[in-house]
């Protein structure tokens, strides 16, 4: 476990770099410029390290090396300060309002949803006053899906009317901070557009070389359509080989995640890690595998295989990520000057945050680089505890007869596969436990008896499925020279692609089956906060340092750190159990307020519709994710709903819930209703035809009037005016998120 530092010499230097770039993350704001500062301090490190070179002491170089890594932790600030585009002088940021039109270029592939397309536009220049200049910023944009109306393509280049608004904060508690996500990525934008706001105007792809491996994936994915007939194995097949998964379902994804392999629907480390092991393993059983021609021939091979893939998918940033993962591996073992995987690691990782600061934040990033290394040092000590190969070999006997001797031998071979690949699952698990807790707030029990089987069958499914593209780009070859004969070799495409859609379709019944079997298996609803994820992984390291070095301080480090952890989860939830919340979420065109009391809650739906699946998972889950939730009624209208509510008038709903009154209006007030006064909120709905006169004798001025998400905008707009002149304060959830009236027993 103690690191020899020789062999693994760019961890020393990834390490400062990427303790730079969460220095900016997190104070980026408040830091002024530093890039000269990395000069000087380059300058005085080639000085420290020549002067050091002449002298014979190590404080010499233990000067140069701390300069060094200095200068790389100024460098990791520098870098992000530069990839950041909000500091650009130019940025959509400094326009505001004022932008009439824009011009930009589409900059990746569309995202289909059932209504919309998806993607980002990167802007090249607006107009303000009538005047065009220069500009940079990401927008992440919406168009309807109609017909006549085509698909967003990668270097389709629009102009657009109007101004972006500014992406929006979280607007529910708990909810997903899709404005960070997005910032992280360079977009600070968005905007729904309507077809009659944006015009194409040319064809300018930002690099020429993905536009073709955009339009090569979609080219393969069409051959899947064609020879794949069952929907949900064409869009699994889809996404298994090519990463397009515009045609998964929900229930599909929801399956995966439940099971814990979501990450064989994306291709990333996993498909480029069978094409390279594939490569590795026909290259072994060539003669005359010796010598540096050799090398230089695997080396070549390997990285035309791994990136000639990545073209074919469309060069997506987790392929990319892993391509270079894997390159840097075929690079070192041809030169043989490299055999540690941690430093090979580490230079994999050091190139991509110099290219791109902003991956450190990225999900995938994380996930793929810590799995990768607790594989390498885990999963062999995990299957150094079981030898059931050679336990088998032990049961044979010379008086057997040879079937039973190759009985035992087989039997211990398939077992020895079997526990490596569970070696390998358990030992992925433990490294990537606390970011799956964090990000995904849950945790699949079933995870080794779904990757077990369901990641063999995938890694059988990838071969075929290539296979099926390469003896189709044959035969379309073929019928270049001979349709006569294309026609007849098409007998083998389809005989793969039979082979290919039944291997999908037993996939994908294995993990719908192990759900079923295994419905309590997913461990769903748990919330950590950020210093929760560093303790866990505190943990898990002392753990691994005292299993490593067999000394009791780390056990007793280890052990201090689950009581800080579970200290820290006590308290959050005795500081939560006093707390009350009255919320009117911001759902799109509903009417929805909870009543929380500690961890429990009362949903309603005021329109008596019940919620959907979807506005549930992404509008009020998360939140009740985050407060630990214990019981969680929903409510389509107030009946059963234990919180007193009281039609006053047609238009008119009074609710009392632990001291607090609201009122709901829905409809004009007919004046038999007498005051009403002290009152946590008036929630106006559907538009209510109300005056501030009538609010103002019926309600007073002192409670705020909250706008909920049933109200259009041209009624928030011309109603908002006329009652902050009345004297009110209003709140307008689509906009400014859920109101929240807080309190504590």
């Amino acid at each position: 476990m103690v690191i020899s530092w020789a062999p693994n010499a760019f961890i020393r230097l990834v390490l400062p770099l990427m303790a730079g770039i969460l220095t900016y993350l997190y104070a980026g704001a408040v830091l002024p410029e530093v890039g000269w500062v990395v000069v000087i301090l380059f300058l005085g490190f080639l000085a420290v390290q020549l002067w050091a070179a002449r002298q014979a002491t190590p404080g010499a170089t233990d000067a140069a090396g701390l300069l060094a890594v200095l200068m790389l932790y100024v460098a990791g600030v520098a870098l992000t300060q530069q990839a950041t585009e909000s500091r650009s002088a130019n940025h959509l940021y400094r326009f505001g309002s004022r932008i009439e039109y824009y011009r930009a270029v589409v900059d990746e592939y569309p995202v289909v949803r059932p209504a919309t397309y998806a993607t980002t536009v990167r802007v090249q220049a607006v107009r303000v006053a009538g005047r065009w200049q220069p500009a940079r910023g990401g927008v992440r944009v919406s168009i309807p899906r109609e017909a006549g109306l085509a698909a967003p393509q990668y270097g389709d280049v629009w102009v657009v009317r109007g101004a972006p608004a500014p992406s929006k904060a979280p607007l529910n508690p708990g909810e997903f901070d899709y404005r960070r996500y997005l910032q992280y990525h360079q977009v600070y934008h968005q905007q729904f557009i309507h077809p009659d706001q944006f015009l194409r105007v040319a064809y300018e792809p930002p690099s020429m070389l993905r536009a073709v491996a955009m339009r090569a994936a979609r080219v393969l994915d069409g051959v899947f359509r064609q020879y794949v007939h069952a929907k949900r194995e064409y869009a699994l097949a889809s996404a298994l080989v090519l990463g397009i998964k515009d045609e998964v379902d929900q229930e599909t994804r929801q399956a995966y995640a439940n099971t814990g392999t979501t990450h064989i629907m994306a291709v990333s480390g996993l498909q480029v890690g069978l094409l390279f092991g594939a490569v590795t393993w026909l290259l072994a059983r060539l003669p005359g595998r010796r010598g540096p021609l050799f090398r230089l021939f695997t080396a070549l091979l390997g990285l035309s295989v791994i990136w000639s893939y990545a073209f074919v998918t469309g060069l997506s940033a987790s392929v990319l990520r892993a391509a270079v993962m894997f390159t840097f591996i075929i690079v070192g073992r041809a030169t043989s000057r490299q055999t540690s995987m941690y430093n090979l690691l580490a230079v994999a990782a050091f190139f991509l945050l110099c290219y791109d600061p902003y991956l450190l934040c990225d999900v995938g990033f994380q996930l793929s680089f810590l799995a990768v290394l607790s594989i390498v040092y885990l999963q062999p000590r995990i299957v150094g505890w079981l030898q059931p190969k050679a336990y088998f070999l032990n049961k044979q006997r010379p008086w057997q007869p040879k079937m039973v001797q190759k009985g035992w031998h087989w039997l211990g071979v398939f077992l020895q596969y079997v526990w490596a690949a569970t070696a390998l699952s358990l030992a992925a698990q433990v490294a990537t436990f606390p970011l799956g807790l964090y990000y995904f707030h849950q945790f699949p029990l079933s995870f080794l008896f779904s990757n077990l089987v369901a990641v063999p069958i995938s890694s059988g499914a990838v071969y075929v499925g290539l296979g099926l593209l390469v003896l189709k780009g044959l035969v379309a070859g073929v019928g270049l020279i001979s349709p006569n004969l294309a026609a007849f070799l098409d007998y083998g495409p389809r005989a793969v692609a039979g082979l290919f859609e039944k291997m999908i379709w037993v996939f994908n019944e294995y993990i719908f089956g192990v759900g079923r079997l295994m419905p309590s298996a997913l461990i769903s609803g748990i919330h950590v906060t950020t210093p929760q994820v560093w303790l866990i992984g505190g943990v898990i390291l002392t753990l691994l340092l005292f299993f490593a070095l067999r000394k009791l301080p780390w056990l007793a480090l280890a052990c201090a750190l689950l009581g800080v952890f579970a200290g820290s989860r006590v308290w959050a939830a005795h500081e939560l159990a006093p707390t009350e919340e009255l919320v009117v979420y911001s759902i799109p065109r509903r009417s929805v307020v909870g009543f929380w009391q500690g961890a429990s809650a009362h949903i309603v739906t005021l329109d008596s519709l019940p919620l959907t699946e979807t506005e549930r998972t992404y509008r009020i889950v998360p939140g009740s994710i985050q407060r630990d939730a214990r019981r969680v009624v929903y409510h389509p209208g107030w009946e059963a709903c234990p919180v007193p509510a009281v039609v006053a008038e047609p238009g008119l709903t009074l609710a009392a819930w632990r001291g607090r009154r609201l009122a709901f209006v829905s409809g004009p007030l007919s004046g038999a209703t007498a005051p009403v006064p002290g009152l946590a909120a008036v929630v106006l709905r559907r538009n209510a035809r109300i005056r501030p006169q009538e609010l103002a004798a019926t309600f007073g001025t002192t409670a705020p009037v909250v706008f909920d998400s049933s109200c259009k905008s041209w009624y928030v707009l011309r109603q908002d005016s006329l009652l902050r002149a009345a004297g009110f304060r209003t709140h307008d959830v689509t906009l400014a998120g859920a109101f929240i009236v807080q309190g504590r027993q």
